[in-house]
């Protein structure tokens, strides 16, 4: 069976009554040179483990079998589990798990089904549940690589630059824990039904270490949460909202010591901004 093919996949899904879902944000590919290109740019061999999330009908399951020592997709609809059956029958290295990606204990699963193998991560990730899972994933801090489809606004989010609409506090968290790289685009059109917008597969790869050293960490992701709070204000008056235990005359000397533009905002500033003003703020304390 081609499970990129428009009718036969229509005929399996009729087949076994299954109804598509908008709760579960269901968008089945059906351009074949999608899944190819995103099990080939996992760069997946035989020591490779990989934890898929929403297979779908099984087409990007299929690539990523084909490539890797194993695969373990979990899916939360239930109603797939005939299609999956069917479709990736014959399929010795795919174990399908069914249930809610968020509930599992990741790094558990990763040791209990990869033993030996470089975990990696490899999805067509629903839009509604995007940023708690590759959070999620991130957390973990099991995977080699994160290799998903996305939505496309999300992407870029990812990988934005100081100063842009885009940047934002999940900017820094997904740079400081991972080095991303958007692959390529992917149009409406390669999807049953349709979805509104545009998608992208971005790979990100876990940094042994952070891009920056810093005093604390937990410190700087409470600085880097208050200066997005409120994107308005400038970095001093949004930190003396959002950063709790500072005055806002510690805040000054901070970012004075820093070298920073009393008038800046959050939005400007880098990772290796954010760090330095994370351990100013340290010194400060009382």
């Amino acid at each position: 069976m081609d499970l990129c093919n428009i009718h036969q996949i229509k005929e399996l899904l009729a087949r076994h009554g299954f109804r598509f879902s908008k709760s579960m944000g269901q968008n089945f590919l059906v351009a074949p040179w999608v899944p190819r290109r995103i099990a080939e740019e996992a760069g997946l061999d035989s020591g490779t483990g990989v934890l898929e999330v929403g297979p779908g009908v099984g087409c990007l399951t299929e690539q990523l079998a084909l490539r890797a020592g194993k695969v373990l997709s979990i899916e939360l609809d239930k109603t797939l589990k005939p299609v999956l059956e069917e479709t990736l029958h014959g399929l010795d290295n795919v174990r399908l798990l069914f249930g809610d990606v968020l509930k599992f204990n990741l790094p558990e699963l990763v040791r209990g089904h990869f033993s030996g193998l470089r975990p990696v991560v490899c999805a067509n990730l629903p839009y509604n549940i995007t940023s708690p899972v590759l959070t999620a994933f991130i957390e973990a801090g099991c995977f080699d690589t994160i290799t998903v489809m996305i939505q496309r606004e999300v992407a870029r989010r990812i990988c934005a630059m100081p100063g842009s609409d885009d940047y934002g506090s999940f900017t820094v968290y997904a740079n400081w824990h991972t080095e991303p790289k958007i692959l390529f685009d992917v149009s409406p059109g390669c999807f049953i039904p349709q979805p509104k917008v545009s998608s992208t597969v971005i790979r990100l790869k876990k940094r042994n270490s952070p891009p920056v050293p810093v005093g604390s960490e937990k410190m700087f992701f409470k600085v880097v949460r208050g200066a997005f709070s409120q994107r308005r204000k400038t970095l001093k008056n949004a930190l003396a909202s959002g950063l709790e235990g500072f005055d806002k005359e510690r805040i000054e000397k901070a970012i004075s010591a820093c070298g920073l533009d009393p008038r800046v905002r959050g939005e400007n500033l880098g990772i290796g901004e954010f760090a330095a003003l994370t351990d100013a703020l340290i010194s400060l304390s009382p």
